[in-house]
């Protein structure tokens, strides 16, 4: 039996990993004629708490644009590598793991999400818990976890992790 796609969900959050699932989803939606739905979810609770117990409207809009110029700089690049088009940026406000599990995919429909194995340090997935590890078990759609490069070799962690480290966080 085969199954076919019709919109795929991509979170993004600036790693390797995450780039690198957009690039197989690119194949993937080429293949199905998809939809792709790219996400960065920002954690503003991650931020800290000002004096007056909030984060300044003023640091959440400068987030909120920086991941937009992020997901919209991966669209020209993505779009000029591959000729691919149909992708919409989204970005969102929460938990990644319900977001991207639960919210994001009811809102808009996506039949499959496609994400890096992790784009976490290890002491983060110890202290936060693994995205990829809930949305794989919660989603109600199936998930595709990216853990080869393009050549269908296993990731190298300890390069991805030097790279990752280097790359600003988005979320």
């Amino acid at each position: 039996m085969e199954q076919n796609y019709s919109r795929i969900l991509v979170p993004l959050d600036g790693s390797v990993q995450a780039e690198l699932a957009l690039k197989k989803a690119v194949d993937v939606a080429q293949r199905n004629h998809a939809h792709i739905d790219l996400l960065n979810v920002l954690r503003i609770n991650h931020y800290g708490f000002y004096a007056s117990g909030a984060m300044p409207g003023g640091v959440i809009h400068e987030l909120a644009e920086d991941a937009q110029s992020y997901l919209n700089s991966l669209v020209e690049t993505t779009s000029a590598a591959t000729g691919f088009k149909d992708m919409d940026i989204h970005v969102r406000f929460g938990n990644p793991k319900t977001v991207i599990s639960h919210e994001f995919v009811q809102d808009h429909h996506d039949d499959l999400i496609m994400l890096g194995a992790t784009g976490l340090s290890a002491m983060a997935r110890v202290v936060e818990g693994s995205v990829t590890a809930y949305v794989s078990r919660m989603a109600k759609v199936d998930v595709f976890v990216v853990r080869t490069n393009e050549q269908g070799e296993p990731i190298d962690a300890k390069r991805a992790a030097a790279k990752n480290a280097e790359q600003p966080k988005l979320s």
